[in-house]
């Protein structure tokens, strides 16, 4: 395999399904390789950020309890700031795993079909996942939208804030959809973001 096919973060699909482009070891042209590496990083800090939204949540619920049960002086922000935090969690840590192929499948039964039908289903799952990560931007915009006016509660934020992570996530997904499925076509895998 050509080296800079894994620094560009594709490698032959070893499982010997291709793409309707041809054979499974042909490296990407290097037109294509600029989507991977801006996915790539993208990927990478995605899931930075939702380590460190993770640890933060972690802090932020372990100060809140010990300041209610110990001091009994509860901060009236720290549920919002768990809330925001979940979210963030959430969000940044699935489009991560959409293009790290973490999401929930079955594997099991997509292994016992005939690699052509293998081929199209995971097709239909890049294609089923680009729709829904629309369906996030769009309807996190909406929501941002109507929500505008209002604050969240103890933060003083807008409570548009919120749909900032969902947004962003939605962004991210629909990127590493199209990736995935342009690697699909043309015969490769895409490396995860930690290899």
């Amino acid at each position: 395999m050509p080296s800079d096919a894994v620094a560009a973060g594709v490698e032959s699909d070893a499982e010997g399904i291709v793409g309707l482009a041809g054979t499974a070891d042909r490296p990407l042209p290097p037109s294509a390789n600029w989507l991977t590496a801006v996915n790539s990083r993208l990927s990478r800090w995605a899931l930075y950020l939702a380590s460190v939204c993770l640890a933060a949540l972690l802090a932020v619920v372990v100060y809140g309890v010990v300041m209610r049960y110990v001091f009994n002086d509860a901060p009236p922000y720290v549920e919002q700031v768990a809330l925001l935090l979940v979210i963030s969690v959430a969000m940044f840590g699935a489009s991560a795993g959409v293009r790290d192929a973490g999401h929930i499948g079955l594997d099991s039964l997509v292994r016992n079909l005939p690699p052509r039908v293998q081929f199209w289903c995971k097709v239909a799952v890049e294609v089923l996942s680009g729709t829904f990560a629309v369906s996030l931007v769009l309807g996190g915009v909406e929501m941002a939208l109507s929500t505008q006016g209002a604050t969240i509660p103890t933060l003083g934020l807008p409570e548009s804030t919120r749909y900032v992570p969902v947004i962003l996530s939605g962004i991210l997904i629909l990127l590493f959809c199209v990736e995935l499925l342009i690697a699909l076509f043309k015969g490769h895998k895409v490396i995860a973001s930690w290899h």
